[in-house]
């Protein structure tokens, strides 16, 4: 697919693939692929900074790249690695027949032909259907040796393999990177992106939202789930539900045949949008009804 060339095609191409972004999104987004600028996304969990990426791909028809950070993850981990036990067969079968010369055997071991790509080479390579989205996934989970060498990466989009030598992109990646900002990311690789911080949906948006992702869900139950998780995130829990909790929900609740929300159904599916047994207890018992008479109160009649 050509690249959208207005705010409102980058909209509709995302609508598309089920992902409803407000304006601002919208915008930051068709910046990025203008320019040719990496996007950083940041927020909580669950507000759809890594579905973004999916719909981007599938929107404009173009592979997906995951690189899911978490501590410790280095360089070559995230670029390449040597296919060892392959090269150590290559070597006892070259030494069983005498067939290479040392020098011969060792340009082998070190070709393509033992070379396993990880994320950010992958990256690096030409696709027929255009320039790859690139997924960096949870960035806060990394440490800082590992910023400073993506910052080089994105930079230059290449990357050296000292048995190969450098290899360059001949199309820059469309570059996605996410936080949930459990600790803060360095501003050098900030100011190499174009920022914008991912926040819960209000209301006709996150209706918006469920629609798309859960079209069979009643409109009257939609309305309940919703008002039901924006009144959780007031609440003073350990984990706010995210806008992907509230879709579970609500397929939960499609499968359990439910119609309307009642406090009974809420303490048997609070599992699929509290996540930490402190939250599930602090909903049991009246404080659930309570939420819920709130809600139902609030709620004007479909």
């Amino acid at each position: 697919m050509i690249t959208p060339k207005t705010i409102d095609a980058v909209q509709e191409m995302l609508a598309d693939q089920g992902y409803v972004c407000d304006r601002a999104l919208g915008t930051v987004v068709f910046l990025a692929l203008q320019l040719g600028r990496p996007l950083f996304l940041e927020g909580e969990a669950g507000v759809g900074k890594t579905e973004i990426a999916k719909a981007l791909a599938a929107g404009l028809n173009r592979r997906l790249i995951r690189l899911q950070c978490y501590e410790g993850l280095d360089a070559s981990s995230a670029v390449y690695e040597w296919n060892f036990p392959a090269q150590m067969v290559a070597i006892r079968t070259a030494e069983a027949t005498g067939a290479a010369s040392r020098g011969a055997l060792q340009s082998e071991l070190f070709s393509d032909d033992y070379l396993i790509e990880r994320p950010l080479l992958q990256a690096m390579r030409p696709d027929e259907n255009g320039a790859p989205v690139l997924l960096i996934d949870e960035l806060d989970r990394t440490d800082e040796p590992f910023e400073a060498f993506l910052l080089e990466a994105l930079s230059d989009f290449q990357v050296t393999i000292p048995e190969l030598g450098t290899i360059k992109a001949p199309e820059p990646p469309i570059v996605i990177l996410t936080s949930n900002r459990t600790r803060e990311v360095h501003d050098a690789l900030k100011r190499r992106c174009l920022y914008h911080w991912v926040d819960y949906p209000d209301f006709e948006r996150e209706m918006d939202i469920l629609t798309a992702r859960a079209p069979d869900a009643a409109a009257a139950l939609s309305r309940e789930v919703v008002a039901f998780v924006q009144a959780l995130r007031t609440e003073d829990l350990f984990k706010k539900p995210g806008v992907a909790e509230t879709i579970d929900w609500a397929k939960c609740l499609l499968a359990l045949d439910v119609i309307n929300l009642s406090p009974d159904v809420i303490a048997d599916t609070l599992g699929a949008i509290l996540k930490y047994q402190d939250d599930i207890q602090k909903l049991h018992g009246s404080e659930a009804k309570r939420i819920l008479d709130e809600v139902k109160a609030t709620l004007e009649p479909v």
